[in-house]
């Protein structure tokens, strides 16, 4: 017969644990705890609190940001995993001194950090920079799609929304009639059991609907037209991302080439991306001269960004401020001679598409006549592409999606309506043109080939290595706290990566200072 190990859990196990020795040099963590309590100022949190004479002690500001930024390294999201860890995960207790705050301490300290996580930001940035992790000589610029804490069932336009509401009602009213009808055949039998509970469900939902219908003016565009708000996070927006649509927000990255270190983070609820290269280049500009590179710092950068970014007024924005921009159009690759054969390998149109000789304008009602007889109405009357002003006309989406002559009109199968752009001005200098000819030179390629190196681990990192593959706040302004928090562990890795030397001459020359102080005191010499 087969003999076993017995195993007696009725014992009592005492466990011998210094936490001290839990941070064991040259880890993340001993990296993380050094900095936070030795270079990081958290005094601006100070200001939140009132109990220095009555009250509870509150939570060192140090100990709730090493269990936040600790926790994001690992892939920890959740507040309440975060409470967890505190009381289970040695090392946690280590960086804390076994402190185990509520999960909705945790989860009030980050969403209220807006003012303070800019301050800690640069001051780590300011580390990367003293320990020269930052070159300064070329960056890229790119954003990372990722759904938020909303869903896109409670997306639309006020009249989808107003629609939804109508037809919500409409199941009520039917749910409603069933249940009276099934009670009278029953004699007062109570119906079916689940009935009373989904009616009331869908009662809710129409509520909610209606409260925000009457409390949310309409989302508008940059073209004038309505964009889709949503009832649950009205700042978020849909996105097209390589995984389908998601409800999100646009994390966007700015990234110095020599250490992938994050100059500057920002979230945005938009999805294209022509209207975010400005705040991005202001907002590292505030944090470079923040930590001593002066007001002139993004001048001479060679700034890369994807064909996202290129627009006539963003490439004059670059060359007003000086900045060695390399931005793409979507045909750059088109015109890239490496990629000449590409076209070899893709099926050929099957007819020629219609261009603006095939519309015809009637100047009455100053609508265009497209080839199958359906009109185009006048969309917005100034409009400007590249160094081109004009206006904009279009289809309606229901004559365009039965229309018999689609495929030689649309640009792709998704498009949903035809557009017509009627130049009327055009203006002498064409930054864009300039930047397509800059970019189109072999130097130009070669410089722009660098983008992807450059910011796409990041992203890389921040999503795969550090689990984050969804925002879990709402509002542009928690979810910009919780992206930035993310941006600080990345640059923190890039210190203890890079700058582990530096990190412990650092230490050395604190514990060098501390023995004399010692020293001193015991000498009378305080």
């Amino acid at each position: 017969m087969a003999n076993y190990i017995f195993k007696d859990r009725s014992q009592m196990l005492m466990v011998s644990v210094s936490l001290k020795e839990q941070l064991q040099e040259g880890t993340f963590e001993e990296a993380l705890d050094y900095l936070i309590d030795h270079k990081i100022d958290t005094r601006a949190f100070d200001k939140r609190y009132h109990n220095d004479e009555v009250g509870r002690p509150a939570w060192d500001p140090k100990t709730m940001l090493k269990i936040v930024l600790f926790a994001y390294s690992r892939g920890i999201v959740s507040s309440r995993d975060m409470a967890r860890a505190c009381e289970e995960n040695v090392t946690f207790m280590a960086l804390t001194g076994d402190a185990r705050p509520h999960f909705t301490v945790i989860a009030e300290f980050i969403t209220t950090m807006e003012k303070p996580i800019i301050k800690i930001f640069r001051r780590i940035l300011m580390i990367c920079s003293e320990m020269d992790l930052i070159g300064g000589e070329r960056m890229a610029i790119d954003g990372c799609k990722l759904s938020s804490n909303a869903s896109k069932e409670w997306s639309g336009t006020k009249e989808q929304l107003r629609k939804k509401k109508e037809k919500l009602e409409a199941v009520i009213r039917d749910m409603v009639k069933r249940h009276r009808d099934k009670d009278k055949d029953d004699e007062g039998g109570g119906g079916e059991g689940g009935e009373p509970e989904r009616i009331e469900k869908l009662e809710r939902k129409v509520e909610r609907i209606s409260e925000f219908l009457e409390s949310h003016e309409e989302k508008e565009g940059k073209r004038g037209r309505e964009l889709q708000s949503n009832i649950t996070d009205n700042e978020s927006a849909k996105m097209q991302t390589s995984h389908g649509m998601v409800q999100g927000y646009n994390g966007v990255a700015l990234v110095d080439e020599k250490h992938q270190v994050i100059v500057a983070a920002q979230a945005f609820g938009s999805g294209p991306e022509q209207e975010l290269l400005a705040p991005m280049v202001e907002g590292a500009k505030g944090n470079l001269e923040s930590i001593g590179k002066g007001k002139r710092a993004m001048e001479g950068v060679e700034l890369l960004g994807d064909t996202g970014y290129h627009t006539e007024d963003n490439c004059k924005r670059m060359e007003d401020e000086k900045i060695d921009a390399y931005i793409p159009d979507v045909n750059y690759r088109q015109r890239d001679p490496r990629f000449k054969d590409a076209k070899d390998h893709k099926p050929p149109p099957a007819k020629e598409r219609f261009t603006i000789k095939d519309f015809t304008h009637d100047a009455k009602t100053d609508r265009y006549i497209c080839p199958a007889g359906k009109e185009l109405r006048l969309e917005k009357r100034a409009g400007r592409i590249k160094n081109l002003e004009g206006r904009h006309y279009k289809a309606s989406q229901k004559d365009c999606s039965v229309c018999p002559l689609r495929a030689q009109c649309l640009s792709s199968e998704k498009t949903k309506a035809r557009y017509l752009f009627i130049v009327e001005r055009r203006y002498d200098r064409n930054y864009s043109e300039a930047m397509i000819k800059k970019i189109d030179t072999a130097t130009g390629r070669d410089i722009y080939s660098h983008r992807m190196g450059i910011v796409e681990p990041v992203f890389g990192n921040l999503r795969w290595a550090k689990g984050l593959d969804h925002f879990t706040l709402r509002g542009r302004v928690k979810v910009t706290i919780q992206w930035m928090l993310y941006a600080i562990v990345h640059n923190i890795g890039k210190i203890f990566r890079y700058g582990q030397d530096k990190l412990r001459a650092m230490r050395e020359d604190k514990k060098t200072y501390v023995k004399v102080a010692h020293r001193k005191l015991s000498l009378g010499y305080g």
